[in-house]
């Protein structure tokens, strides 16, 4: 069985949550997990205003996927920050060139499910993973989310990350804030969960 981990991360935000993502898939005996980002279509000169460029030397080692090497893998968990309760723009051009998967079914039947930063706590968490599953059902994906099994959604004494649809962190408006260890484990969470489900439905 494989797993993919795929993500955009302008700061490094969901970087550290798809390594806890991925964290989570590997538990799960037999399982190939494979950490991915799509490309960057900001200009550098972009990039190095807003104060991305040393961000991302963090983790440009990770290697940047093509839409043809979606059909290899039997879980799917995509990472994306939110931009006005939706994706970002990157992720949303990668999922605009998988037509061609779609056109054929080629991702029918797999499973997926998405995970988000957001500035603030109230910065559309769950309105984005919600349009995320909308692009996957399009696709034929099997959904899973964060179920409330994770008991660290259920605290309120914590600024925290954390939704039935799938992990998440609070970023802050400047990107100050790192994942919370708290997030970071509903991520794993996350991972471990949809490799449990992938494996089960390979077994049937």
């Amino acid at each position: 069985m494989k797993t993919l981990v795929l993500f955009y991360s302008t700061y490094g935000h969901l970087w550290k949550m798809a390594e806890a993502i991925a964290e989570g898939a590997r538990e799960v005996a037999g399982n190939e997990v494979v950490v991915k980002r799509v490309p960057e279509t900001l200009p550098t000169e972009v990039l190095d205003k807003i104060g991305a460029t040393g961000a991302q030397q963090a983790f440009a080692h990770i290697p940047v996927v093509t839409p043809s090497e979606l059909v290899d893998y039997d879980a799917i968990i995509f990472g994306t920050p939110t931009r006005y309760g939706n994706l970002c723009g990157q992720m949303q051009a990668f999922m605009d060139s998988t037509g061609g998967l779609w056109a054929t079914g080629a991702l029918v039947g797999k499973v997926g499910g998405a995970f988000v930063s957001t500035a603030t706590q109230h910065g559309g968490q769950e309105e984005t993973i919600r349009a995320f599953h909308t692009e996957l059902l399009h696709h034929g994906f099997i959904i899973v989310g964060l179920p409330y099994a994770w008991q660290g959604q259920m605290g309120h004494t914590e600024v925290t990350g954390g939704t039935p649809y799938g992990a998440s962190t609070v970023a802050g408006g400047q990107g100050e804030r790192q994942p919370s260890p708290n997030e970071l484990e509903g991520a794993r969470f996350q991972g471990k969960h949809t490799a449990e489900i992938a494996r089960k439905l390979a077994v049937k």
